[in-house]
């Protein structure tokens, strides 16, 4: 069997750059491991898969049929591209908010067959639920970075999957913890830690111990009069934190209407994006401090625009707030939104990044309207503000505390250079 080519993934529609690769040690390690076992991939689920370097190395091995999920829309993205890219199918599925079937692939490997429970094709995208994980026998998964997410993950494995499941947990060594294992003891009572290979490490839970009537997350939690929803996976949990306190406080004491007190013609509210929304504090506060606006929040993380949904739901603002799963805002129009509020990632994956929040800074040059304004929270160090001056407009601070500043820019006329 040819050695499959992995140098040939990409992270697109993710930041690419020189020391950002597609794929890991414990990619490899997981689809070893994988192979060695004697389990169809319709009886296999892969969680975690960033850029489908896992999934498609075990569809060209001839397993088909594999269920798949992916927190980050930009994950999904980019294996629909490298399935693509590789010739391989792709099977009818739910992929985020589409409401559609995946566009299906023109198959070289797995043409005409069925991997016996009607999916069809070599695999299917599907959120973390009972859909994805009931009869799995075999989870692969790469090691979330929370501890939250892990748990949440587990029991949902735990809970949904064959009685005998397997579940084949890898990650870097160093950004192990023995507290992964310990997570993962309550939902396992068999837990082994494999030997470090390639300076990555596989951990295998099995006999999953009964779980309890309710899962354990989302969790909920009272912030003044807010009250914020939250799953596993979602930054800083149903905490609000230290940055988007920040810019809340800051918002009070701003005019964040669009410049010049105007909306785009024929609008008859303001259209406010909360751009990376996580568990959606920023755009719910908003909504409710401003009854008038049309907000919508957006982020690439499953886990939190779930977590976002469902902070709506409880602050009675439904009505009024729209949640999307989108890399990006990429569905939005161009110049179509009034005022921008963002708390932008500084991390990508493992690694410090900037190229995360340049890309969101982009995003809102392109989706504000012109005057329209951008409210930026970040970490003082990094020193934002000319590279906000360059995509977006003139730039100034409104906020700075001993950790964050706080910015605001408007959105120039012209398009800005690049």
């Amino acid at each position: 069997m040819p050695e499959f080519p992995y140098s040939r993934l990409r992270r697109w529609p993710d930041v690419e750059a020189d020391n950002l690769q597609a794929y890991d040690a414990t990619d490899l390690l997981l689809v070893e491991r994988a192979l060695s076992l004697d389990i169809p991939g319709s009886d296999t689920v892969v969680i975690g898969d960033e850029y489908g370097a896992i999934t498609l190395a075990l569809v060209e091995a001839g397993r088909h049929g594999i269920r798949v999920h992916q927190d980050l829309a930009t994950g999904r993205r980019a294996l629909m591209r490298n399935a693509e890219e590789l010739g391989l199918a792709v099977a009818d599925g739910r992929n985020g908010d589409q409401g559609t079937p995946v566009r299906r692939v023109t198959p070289q490997h797995a043409a005409g067959e069925s991997d016996g429970l009607g999916f069809g094709g070599s695999f299917r995208p599907g959120e973390l639920d009972a859909e994805l994980l009931t009869g799995a026998k075999l989870v692969l998964l790469q090691l979330p970075k929370s501890l939250a997410e892990l748990e949440e993950i587990a029991d949902a494995v735990a809970r949904w999957a064959a009685p005998d499941v397997v579940l084949v947990a890898g990650g870097r060594v160093k950004h192990m913890t023995l507290s992964q294992n310990e997570v993962l003891g309550r939902s396992f009572a068999q837990v082994q830690a494999q030997r470090a290979e390639r300076k990555s490490r596989l951990i295998v839970a099995s006999d999953a111990l009964p779980v309890s009537a309710e899962p354990p997350f989302p969790v909920t939690a009272q912030h003044d009069g807010l009250t914020l929803v939250a799953h596993g996976g979602a930054f800083a949990g149903a905490r609000l934190d230290i940055g988007t306190r920040v810019l809340l406080d800051a918002l009070a004491l701003q005019p964040v209407q669009h410049e010049g007190g105007a909306v785009a013609d024929g609008a008859a509210a303001p259209h406010v994006l909360d751009l990376g929304c996580g568990t959606g504090a920023l755009a719910v506060s908003y909504a409710l401090a401003h009854p008038d606006a049309r907000v919508t929040a957006t982020d690439r993380s499953a886990a939190a625009v779930a977590s976002a949904r469902a902070t709506v739901a409880a602050n009675g603002v439904a009505d009024r707030v729209t949640v999307t799963h989108d890399d990006a805002a990429s569905a939005l129009p161009d110049a179509s939104v009034d005022v921008v509020l963002l708390n932008p990632p500084f991390h990508l994956g493992a690694s410090i990044h900037t190229g995360a929040a340049t890309r969101l800074f982009e995003a809102a040059a392109r989706v504000l309207r012109p005057g329209g304004v951008l409210f930026t929270v970040y970490n003082s160090s990094l020193a934002y503000r000319p590279e906000l001056t360059r995509l977006i407009g003139a730039t100034a601070q409104v906020e700075r505390t001993p950790k964050f500043t706080v910015t605001r820019s408007i959105r120039r006329a012209e398009t800005a250079e690049s």
